[in-house]
C-alpha cells in the first residue's frame, strides 16, 4: 500500500531460482501434443526428459501443470442408426413414463457362460480362515442366461438355455407370458441381437399381440 502501484513489481522470492525456461516449457508441451517418440506410440517423461535436456521430474511437473496424461486414453464410439434419436425417446419414455395398463421388462442375454464344476467340495468359512474352493475345475459346457427385469417393481424373470438361438429367446418370451398379468400389455427392452429379430421371433408376436419389443439404437445396450 505505501508504494501503491509503484509496487507491482515481481520481488525477488525465497528458494532455489528457476531453471526452466518458458521456451523449454513450451517445447515440452508441443512435442507431447504433436509428436511421438520413434518406435513408441506415447512419450514416456524419462524419454521426453532425456530429449529435452532436463529432468523426468521437470517432464512430469510440467504435464500436470497443463493437464496433460499421454498415458491415457478414452473411447468414442459414431453411432451409425439413422433412428438413433427415435429409438433413444422410445426407450427412455419407457423408463420415464411407462404406459398404463402395461408392465415393461428389460431384458438381455448373457450367452456362453461356462458350467463349471469344481473338483472337491467347497470348503466353509472359519474363524480366521476364509471360504475356500479347489483351484482346478471340470467343464460341463456353456449355457445362456435370459433375465428380464420389470423395471416397475424390480421382480426379475430369468431363464437357461442350451443354445444361443432364436428358439431360446422365444421359450423366454413364452416364460414372461406365463409369469405376467394376463390382462397386460407387455413392453419388452431388448437389444439388436439377429436373434430377436427373426421369422420365428415375429412369428411368435403374431401370435401374442399384447407383447411389443422395442429395441436401443445399435451399439447403445
Amino acid at each position: 500500500m505505501r508504494e501503491q502501484l509503484d509496487g507491482l513489481a515481481d520481488e525477488p522470492r525465497p528458494g532455489v531460482p528457476r531453471t526452466i525456461t518458458d521456451a523449454q516449457v513450451e517445447a515440452v508441451v508441443v512435442r507431447t501434443l504433436e509428436e511421438t517418440p520413434q518406435g513408441a506410440t506415447r512419450w514416456s517423461k524419462r524419454e521426453l526428459a532425456r530429449q529435452r535436456g532436463i529432468s523426468p521430474s521437470s517432464v512430469l511437473r510440467i504435464w500436470r501443470a497443463f493437464g496433460l496424461q499421454p498415458w491415457r486414453t478414452e473411447t468414442f464410439k459414431v453411432f451409425p442408426d439413422p433412428m438413433l434419436i427415435d429409438k433413444i425417446r422410445d426407450v427412455v419414455g419407457l423408463y420415464l413414463a411407462p404406459p398404463a395398463n402395461a408392465v415393461v421388462f428389460a431384458v438381455d442375454e448373457k450367452p456362453e457362460i461356462q458350467a463349471l464344476e469344481r473338483t472337491a467340495p467347497v470348503l466353509p468359512m472359519l474363524p480366521s480362515t476364509p471360504e475356500r474352493r479347489s483351484f482346478d475345475y471340470v467343464r460341463h459346457g456353456t449355457v445362456d442366461l435370459f433375465a428380464a427385469l420389470d423395471t416397475a417393481t424390480e421382480k426379475v424373470i430369468s431363464k437357461l438355455s442350451a443354445q444361443h438361438r432364436a428358439v431360446g429367446f422365444r421359450g423366454f418370451l413364452d416364460e414372461i407370458d406365463r409369469q405376467s398379468d394376463p390382462g397386460l400389455a407387455v413392453h419388452v427392452i431388448c437389444d439388436n441381437l439377429s436373434a430377436h429379430q427373426t421369422p420365428v421371433v415375429h412369428k411368435w408376436l403374431l401370435a401374442h399381440p399384447r407383447f411389443r419389443l422395442h429395441f436401443t439404437p445399435t451399439y447403445s445396450s
